[in-house]
């Protein structure tokens, strides 16, 4: 007997929206697959108004309203049962977050919740990163997003410690990031990591998948450091427009990619990992199997 259900995850960013359609099928004696139906992106960047003014903008209320509204209707095209949408730091720092949450509630009949960094890393952890952790191993899983950057440790298979910084590449972009907060992690790293011989890093977010794409390599091979800091001293050579024109960038990830890529080679540099390895996962996948299991 075979079912297909169909659920919906929406990530509200700091640098852009997205919402996530996933086909669940089940089948006797079988493990459950999810598969990408949809995934449409919108590049509101809210953490340009959160983090400079510190509320949302009018314009930026209005185009969220219109997205939620058109994400509702998508949803009931593709007859999704259920759904839940999370927004992260810029909505938690700005101190309209709230009134937003609940105007759109009013006018696109969907609910959002604001959750912290911790709840977001234990959401991302509830995707398919236990099936990639090697128990002989250890991991640093280090997820960039506009505002804030989540480090998780891992050995063993299992989260040893976890952290949520201040950090991304919006606020980067805006010069928002003191020098203490680049020293704060790390230190964080280098006292979580020091007792382990060998860690390799794990990296998600849209900016590390992006350069992983233009790398053409398999979804399973790593990017090596040298490699990364390869391209990072190539993406800094390049102005902005030619980011877009010559590698196709998009307008919305031509800027952010840098200090993302900055993020990344600081974290392999300070924990010793000479490799990063970067699975098709994101806060939007763990949405959809922590509903499926009933962990949210």
């Amino acid at each position: 007997m075979l079912t297909i259900k169909k659920y919906a995850a929406i990530d509200i960013g700091s640098n852009a929206m997205r919402l996530l359609i996933s086909n669940i099928v089940e089948e006797n004696g079988k493990v459950t697959q999810f598969s990408k139906s949809s995934l449409v992106r919108v590049p509101i960047r809210l953490g340009q108004d959160a983090f400079t003014v510190g509320e949302i903008t009018d314009e930026n209320i209005e185009r969220m309203v219109d997205a939620m509204k058109a994400f509702k209707l998508l949803m009931k095209v593709h007859k999704v049962e259920k759904y839940m949408a999370f927004a992260t730091s810029a909505m938690r720092e700005a101190y309209n977050g709230k009134e937003v949450v609940e105007l759109i509630k009013k006018k696109a009949d969907i609910k959002i919740e604001i959750i912290d960094g911790k709840k977001e890393a234990a959401i991302i952890a509830s995707t398919d990163l236990k099936f990639l952790l090697r128990t002989d191993e250890t991991y640093l899983y280090v997820d960039v997003g506009g505002g804030s950057t989540e480090f998780s440790l891992f050995n063993d298979g299992k989260m040893v410690v976890s952290k949520s910084f201040k950090i991304g590449t919006v606020r980067l972009l805006n010069n928002m990031v003191h020098d203490v907060v680049w020293q704060e992690i790390e230190k964080w790293i280098k006292t979580n990591t020091q007792d382990f011989d060998q860690v390799t890093l794990i990296g998600s977010g849209g900016n590390i998948n992006k350069l992983f794409k233009m790398s053409g390599k398999l979804q399973e091979k790593p990017l090596s450091y040298m490699y990364v800091n390869a391209q990072y001293a190539s993406l800094n050579a390049m102005s902005y427009e030619q980011r877009i024109s010559e590698l196709g960038l998009n307008i919305d990830r031509a800027d952010v990619i840098i200090p993302a890529v900055k993020i990344y080679l600081n974290a392999m540099k300070w924990s010793g990992a000479r490799n990063i390895y970067v699975p098709k996962i994101g806060l939007s996948d763990g949405i959809i199997k922590a509903m499926y299991y009933g962990k949210i």
